[in-house]
């Protein structure tokens, strides 16, 4: 094992050997390293005033990525490279987002500006020529500002392709930037601590389920996403932090024979694309549940383990037909997804067992697959009621049906009287009405803050009327097309 973190801090080299495991990113730069200008909003990931980007190889380049370091933990960057809005200027020019910015009068406080440029400097990374309006709408969702009106924060992002950010100081050290990663990958498990509380970090899928078998009531993350708010806004402070995402093996996604393999470790970002290709509507759920920079670190696997009841993730594939796999040591074992999720708060998942793989079948010609998520507020917002819908039509006749709802109940649930209301019935507007109507018995919501218990049925029930719109008028205007233009 080694006994420190090691890190590029823009060129510059870190090693910290003694490490407080639920220290934030936010918090390291602010507190160690005196680089103040990442901001605290929030606190919990939604307003991107604290955005940084983080680097990694990937596939002989850089992969340059937006984060929000108020909830990623600092033993997640071993072996990138950190840049934060100080490090952008080079040889005392502006980097061209930030001479963007100043030209096109993008800031007034002038507090959220830093994690807009940082957004805006990942975006340029990530794409070589000017991205549409879809695009730059999508990267600057997850930053907040109650000054500008974001019209000229989206003319500086046009703008700085002006000034060939391509061609930067960023990309010209590129490559010596990739040997000094290289020269940080040793293959070993990182193990640093407080003296009392540890942080463990394995690259090898053995390692991983050894020490999580050997270390039951670690607390397993893989993006932070829900545990950096335990950490800052619980205040919880678990003795022992297993942090999964050194693991390539739980990293791979890929289309194989008639099923999608997904690792537990795949982010919602490196899902997008395969996802959308074979279920679009997976797709353009993804995009909405959460900003770039949370899709970037949230993993599909660790949506399903957290068993949360509004998770987004679990209704698509539990709908889609898709097997959990588990591994506990080197014990394996699968199971319909469905039947992981025993009660609030409860999965199907013994002490020291850990989410490895997701297998999802592909679509067969005759199925149908819709997906819908109401919630609040359009992008980034927890849901109400989510409906996903997978269904066998052949002549005209249900032959399969697979009905999942998030947000109706303490777990996310098929509906198992609307699927039998439907199964082998004409798919019509009678059949439709009769599965509608057994949807109450299915499921009893609660009222809360999101929606009284009234209005979760109802949309519930009208979710399944427009999945039957859609498969039968496909002309009918049931969606926003720019927001599925944009997932695609």
């Amino acid at each position: 094992m080694r006994g420190e973190i090691r890190f590029l801090l823009d060129d510059r080299p870190r090693r910290l050997a003694r490490l407080d495991p639920t220290m934030t990113v936010l918090d390291y730069l602010r507190e160690v390293e005196h680089l103040t200008g990442t901001k605290e909003g929030c606190n919990e990931g939604d307003c991107g005033a604290c955005t940084v980007v983080v680097a990694r190889p990937r596939d002989g380049r850089l992969d340059y990525r937006a984060v929000n370091a108020c909830i990623q933990l600092v033993g997640t960057l071993d072996g990138c490279q950190l840049i934060t809005v100080e490090h952008l200027a080079k040889a005392g020019r502006l980097h061209p987002v930030q001479q963007a910015m100043v030209d096109c009068h993008g800031s007034q406080c002038g507090f959220c500006t830093p994690g807009f440029v940082m957004s805006l400097f990942a975006m340029t990374r990530d794409h070589a020529e000017a991205p549409g309006e879809a695009i730059i709408d999508d990267t600057l969702a997850g930053n907040l500002c109650r000054c500008t009106g974001y019209a000229p924060i989206v003319r500086a992002a046009r703008q700085a392709y002006d000034h060939k950010p391509g061609d930067d100081a960023f990309a010209a050290g590129e490559g010596a930037t990739l040997a000094s990663l290289a020269g940080l990958q040793d293959g070993e498990t990182v193990a640093v601590g407080d003296g009392v509380r540890r942080f463990l970090a394995p690259v090898r899928l053995d390692d991983l389920a050894a020490l999580y078998e050997a270390n039951p009531d670690a607390t397993l993350t893989a993006g932070s996403t829900d545990v950096g708010l335990w950490v800052t806004k619980a205040m919880k402070r678990p003795e022992t932090v297993i942090y999964s995402g050194r693991v390539a093996e739980l990293q791979r996604i890929e289309a194989a024979g008639e099923t999608i393999e997904i690792g537990a470790g795949v982010t919602y970002t490196d899902a997008m694309a395969l996802l959308s290709r074979h279920y679009p509507d997976m797709g353009e759920v993804i995009r909405r549940l959460g900003s770039v920079q949370i899709r970037n670190v949230g993993t599909i696997g660790g949506n399903i383990a957290n068993g949360s009841p509004i998770g987004d993730s679990p209704p698509l594939l539990i709908a889609a037909g898709a097997t959990l796999h588990l591994r506990r040591g080197q014990a394996r074992r699968s199971l319909p997804l469905e039947d992981f999720f025993l009660g609030y708060g409860r999965q199907d998942r013994r002490p020291g067992e850990l989410v490895e793989r997701i297998t999802l079948p592909l679509p067969k010609p005759g199925r149908h697959f819709r997906a819908y998520k109401v919630s609040k507020r359009f992008d980034q917002d927890i849901t109400a009621v989510l409906g996903a819908f997978s269904l066998e039509i052949a002549d005209g006749k249900v032959t399969s049906a697979r009905l999942a709802y998030g947000g109706l109940a303490a777990v996310p649930r098929r509906a198992a009287a609307a699927e039998a209301a439907l199964a082998g019935r004409p798919w019509s507007e009678a059949a439709v009405a009769g599965a509608m109507a057994a949807l109450a018995e299915d499921f009893q919501p609660i009222t809360d803050w999101r929606a009284s218990r009234e209005y979760r049925l109802k949309v519930a029930q009208n979710l399944l009327r427009r999945c039957y719109i859609e498969t039968t008028d496909p002309a009918a205007p049931t969606r926003l097309v720019g927001a599925v233009a944009a997932s695609r």
